[in-house]
């Protein structure tokens, strides 16, 4: 198999067009040290970095001087958002920024977006720093969900700073980092909350027009009500992504934990990854955030989540179109979630698809079987890839149930490991253990290595036509 050419860099700078009114010009924190601890060469291949040297890239991804025909200066963007269904005018790119926007091999526009890059006007009382072990947990949980197939930002650099941070909900003083992610957009659905709490009409009609231009997807179905509109458009373009994004969430048996509206991206891509778990069973009640005492954002809740949250969008598009046809893409949610967890459970467990009945059958027999034996799913859908290890149970319903479906093709070694990749947080803090006690990576980079490898395994999930991959 030929290898795909190396990608050229192509910087877009296109958010300039908003920016005035977008987002506010600031300046990077400056660290004490820039100790360069994760650079992710895969996906710097793509958007033609690969060749940086560590210290360019120290220079560009840690001191944050400019790429070259990109943005002069980084961008906090402005933003309105419900956290914990509590609406917060106060919120804004606090503790990051938007760095570079440019193209990759296949022609998405990608940002470059910060996490603990410094203070900004929209910081509140926060020091705009991020810890160290926050950002290796979301090196862990990006690569992760993108091994399952999760439309996910990628850690794309992680430099250690030299600072002393002070945090209430683990031993301090703790280490300290920065933070680049690569992402598709930053425009959140908070963005748009914030235009309809202004009322700025005419700069919602720009905002959604970028979106149309630079993230399009597949025009509404032909009888829906207003297809014509732009802002009717975006809404059915966000309800496929989102119900695709909430179906991934649980086939991947992740729980994000915060899944406010300032966290939702328009492209239907997961990202800000905080206090994030990994079922260890099958349990729709269990929770991520320890802050999360009504089980709002719990497992089992999540696509009722972004549903919600889908509602707030339509709410906010109220300001360029009529209710209607907001809530006729809307209601589309529920069929779509449906349709995207019976593709994305066949293509987990190695198996093709026979159709929405008989999947959604499948999935409710693999459910039951998880929850009557205590099995997590990282070790079910291991165990019972393409049909296999039905040896105990005979005449069972799960074994009923996938007799009918036909294995797909699966010749990679992964699969006949002893057991699974999985991500616990006993591991998670085993990891970051070796870290915090001995400065060893090691264990780290043999973890991503593994996680890699278990992509590979399963190859790239099926995908919408929606979808901006």
């Amino acid at each position: 198999m030929s290898e795909e050419p190396q990608a050229s860099y192509r910087p877009d700078p296109a958010i300039l067009a908003l920016a005035d009114w977008l987002a506010s010009p600031v300046e990077a924190a400056d660290f004490p040290e820039t100790r360069l601890r994760f650079r992710n060469d895969r996906a710097a291949e793509e958007v033609g970095l690969a060749s940086l040297g560590d210290t360019e890239w120290i220079r560009h991804f840690a001191r944050f001087e400019p790429l070259t025909d990109n943005l002069p200066r980084p961008l906090a963007l402005k933003y309105h958002g419900h956290q914990f269904r509590t609406y917060n005018p106060e919120i804004g790119d606090g503790r990051g920024f938007l760095f570079a926007q440019l193209r990759d091999r296949s022609g998405r526009l990608l940002d470059f977006g910060t996490k603990g890059s410094g203070t900004t006007p929209y910081s509140r009382q926060g020091d705009g720093r991020l810890t160290l072990k926050g950002a290796v947990r979301e090196i862990l949980a990006t690569e992760m969900l993108e091994a399952q197939g999760v439309y996910t930002s990628r850690t794309f650099s992680v430099v250690e700073t030299g600072e002393q941070l002070e945090r209430g909900d683990e031993p301090s003083p703790t280490r300290s980092a920065v933070l680049t992610r690569l992402s598709n957009s930053h425009i959140r659905i908070g963005t748009f909350q914030r235009l309809m709490a202004h009322e700025e009409a005419d700069r919602m009609a720009q905002l959604v027009q970028y979106c149309l231009d630079h993230f399009p997807g597949p025009p509404p179905p032909e009888d829906a009500p207003g297809r014509d509109e732009p802002a009717v458009q975006l809404m059915h373009q966000v309800t496929e992504r989102m119900a695709d994004l909430a179906a991934s969430y649980m086939v991947a048996g992740f729980v994000h934990g915060v899944l406010n509206t300032d966290n939702m991206n328009i492209t239907g891509e997961s990202f800000d990854y905080g206090p994030w778990r990994w079922l260890p069973r099958w349990d729709p009640a269990f929770t991520a955030a320890y802050f999360d005492h009504g089980g709002l954002y719990a497992f089992g809740r999540q696509p009722e989540a972004l549903h919600w949250n889908c509602g707030q969008f339509a709410v906010a598009l109220r300001l360029m179109a009529e209710s209607a046809p907001l809530i006729a893409a809307l209601e589309r949610f529920g069929p779509l979630y449906m349709a995207a967890v019976g593709r994305r459970w066949c293509w987990r467990l190695g198996v093709h698809p026979r159709g929405s009945e008989e999947d959604a059958q499948l999935v409710a027999a693999c459910e039951k079987a998880m929850r009557e034996t205590g099995i997590g799913p990282d070790a079910f859908f291991f165990a019972h890839r393409g049909g296999r290890d039905m040896a105990g149970e005979p005449g069972g319903e799960l074994a009923e149930a996938l007799a009918a479906y036909e294995p797909v093709e699966d010749r990679h070694l992964y699969w006949e490991d002893a057991v699974p990749q999985s991500l616990l947080i006993e591991e998670v803090e085993a990891l970051w253990s070796h870290i915090d006690e001995r400065d060893d990576w090691r264990p780290l980079m043999a973890k991503i290595d593994a996680i890699r490898r278990m992509g590979e395994a399963l190859g790239p999930p099926p995908a919408p036509a929606g979808h901006l991959r």
